[in-house]
């Protein structure tokens, strides 16, 4: 069943942000926004059902606030109005393309835009970014594949800006003055910096290098054992890379391969 509140469309704001995109070079998003939604992956599927995606324009489903929003491993929460929720669908390139590094091509991307406006940010593997020890943004990636090749690649992220955030967050209002972090200049950065990574999809070793030193912190604990693990840093396939003593080991934890059309 179709969400109702999901087809409430805010419509002035998305001309300014298109306007401001093209601006920028932008290469021409297509945008729906929502005052409220259940969830903007929902949102965007049932979007993708209704136009089938061609590979030509990248496209966004963003909302003031989401009443169930999807996390890692189908987890939910609440994003209320203050913060960019969004959710979007881009051509990525073919190759040896994996889940993990594209997320961590998001993620890096991502702190490089937040960098550039004076907030340093660290990625929590896989898919947090963190100012000091507080959660600021997280991303969820999805490569959905025909056969062996990509077709295309879907992002969530979730970035606090004035929002109230939960115990362990942080907002942008905490960190910028108010008038530099406002909801829709950063929707305006965030699908900036999905076009980012997209350019720095085709540099993988780069992403790598630059994501190791974007690291929160050099050791993990094994939530299954409780054993303490060094980080050495990451492979090109996204995986963080482990040692103790002698012993090496990885950790995959995103989603894996998707099938179909969406």
């Amino acid at each position: 069943m179709v969400d109702a509140t999901a087809l409430k469309e805010i419509r002035i704001p998305q001309g300014r942000l298109v306007h401001a995109l093209r601006d920028r070079g932008s290469s021409g998003w297509q945008l729906r926004h929502l005052s409220v939604c259940s969830s903007t992956e929902t949102a965007l599927t049932q979007w993708l059902r209704q136009q089938p995606w061609l590979a030509r324009q990248p496209r966004a489903v963003l909302a003031q606030h989401q009443r169930f929003a999807h996390g890692q491993y189908g987890r939910f929460w609440m994003a209320p109005p203050g913060g960019v929720w969004l959710s979007a669908a881009l051509p990525w390139p073919n190759g040896e393309p994996s889940t993990g590094l594209f997320g961590l091509t998001v993620a890096l991307a991502m702190a490089e835009q937040l960098e550039s406006h004076g907030v340093s940010a660290a990625i929590k593997w896989p898919n947090d970014l963190l100012v000091g020890s507080r959660k600021l943004a997280g991303v969820l990636p999805k490569l959905v594949f025909r056969g062996h090749h990509v077709r295309l690649a879907r992002i969530g992220v979730g970035l606090n800006v004035c929002n109230p955030v939960p115990q362990g967050g942080i907002a942008l209002r905490e960190l910028l003055p108010p008038g530099r972090c406002r909801v829709r200049l950063w929707q305006l950065h965030t699908l900036l910096a999905l076009e980012r990574a997209n350019q720095l999809a085709a540099h993988p070793q780069r992403v790598v290098a630059a994501a190791d030193q974007r690291l929160w912190c050099r050791s993990v604990a094994d939530p299954a054992s409780g054993e303490h693990w060094a980080v050495c840093g990451i492979g090109l396939d996204g995986q963080l890379l482990l040692r103790q003593g002698t012993r090496t080991t990885s950790w995959t934890r995103w989603g894996g391969r998707s099938e179909g059309n969406l």
